[in-house]
């Protein structure tokens, strides 16, 4: 039994095919299926239930679970711990929620490069629902979204919250909210529930609410005219710096954003966690007001 074998069928046994652990191992398939081969000899035991068509854990797969995760995260900490991160060599695939990419992703993956230069990050920037399924599915490695994660495999750690406020055309009076639609997040989030509830129980069944996945297509609209915004106070928007967008006050905002920085447990130990730990510090400096 080597680490490669263990490491192999902890990926078959968390994706459920050999063809997807192939494709995150970047194995071909005969190569994963010879190594789980290989295990189940040395071990005298049947892994994994090969009767139905797909790769289903046998009793002494999962027994051999926690033993093989154990190990795992054994490994990657002496690889974290022992190589150094100038010449430590990976790639890290972040998924970003727009208030993210749009405040501190720049000044993060500044720094990160700094700590770790042969380390390839590879950003996407999507909603966070989408972010969620990405990353329960190996997509990504690590999210930065509205968390945290209710997954018994996720590891969440709370990033500094971001203020919600509202926003209108420069130059015009105060919208009235009973009548003007309200710009924000899109239909599936927290904040567009809250504010369509709140809106509703304050101006009545009339209220309109319009979804925008993206934060920039949201602030121009309201730059246009076309309603007022509710998102996150963002001064370095280039609708704020152009003096387009200004703020106003209605008299409530919605709560602030709830993010956090989420990746799947098995990563724990690895540079991944490095990497957390460095967002964690970019976030809290970006949300510490300005020295006078």
């Amino acid at each position: 039994m080597n680490f490669d074998q263990v490491k192999t069928f902890l990926a078959v046994a968390r994706l459920g095919a050999v063809r997807r652990a192939a494709m995150a191992l970047n194995l071909s398939q005969p190569a994963v299926s010879n190594r789980i081969l290989a295990l189940e000899k040395d071990l005298n035991v049947t892994l994994f239930d090969r009767s139905g068509g797909g790769m289903q854990l046998s009793r002494a797969g999962i027994l051999l679970i926690p033993h093989a995760e154990v190990l795992e995260q054994t490994m990657n900490r002496i690889r974290s711990e022992l190589v150094s991160s100038e010449l430590f060599e990976s790639v890290l695939r972040l998924g970003v929620i727009e208030t993210a990419a749009e405040s501190w992703l720049a000044e993060f993956l500044a720094r990160f490069h700094r700590l770790y230069p042969r380390v390839v990050v590879e950003v996407s920037v999507d909603i966070s629902v989408n972010l969620r399924e990405q990353m329960l599915d190996r997509s990504l490695d690590l999210v930065v979204l509205m968390g945290p994660i209710s997954e018994y495999t996720v590891t969440n750690v709370a990033l500094p919250s971001v203020e919600m406020g509202w926003f209108k055309q420069a130059g015009t009076d105060d919208p009235d909210l009973s009548k003007t639609p309200v710009i924000t997040f899109h239909r599936k989030s927290r904040p567009f529930q809250e504010i369509h509830a709140n809106l509703t129980r304050l101006h009545g069944s009339g209220v309109r609410v319009f979804p925008s996945s993206a934060l920039s297509t949201g602030f121009e609209l309201v730059a246009a005219g076309i309603g007022a915004g509710a998102f996150p106070k963002m001064t370095s928007h280039r609708s704020m710096e152009s003096g387009r967008v200004t703020w106003f006050d209605p008299g409530w905002a919605p709560n602030p954003l709830a993010l956090s920085a989420s990746f799947l447990r098995e990563y724990e130990g690895t540079f991944i966690e490095k990497a957390v730990q460095c967002l964690n510090e970019v976030a809290h400096e970006a949300a510490q007001p300005p020295s006078v």
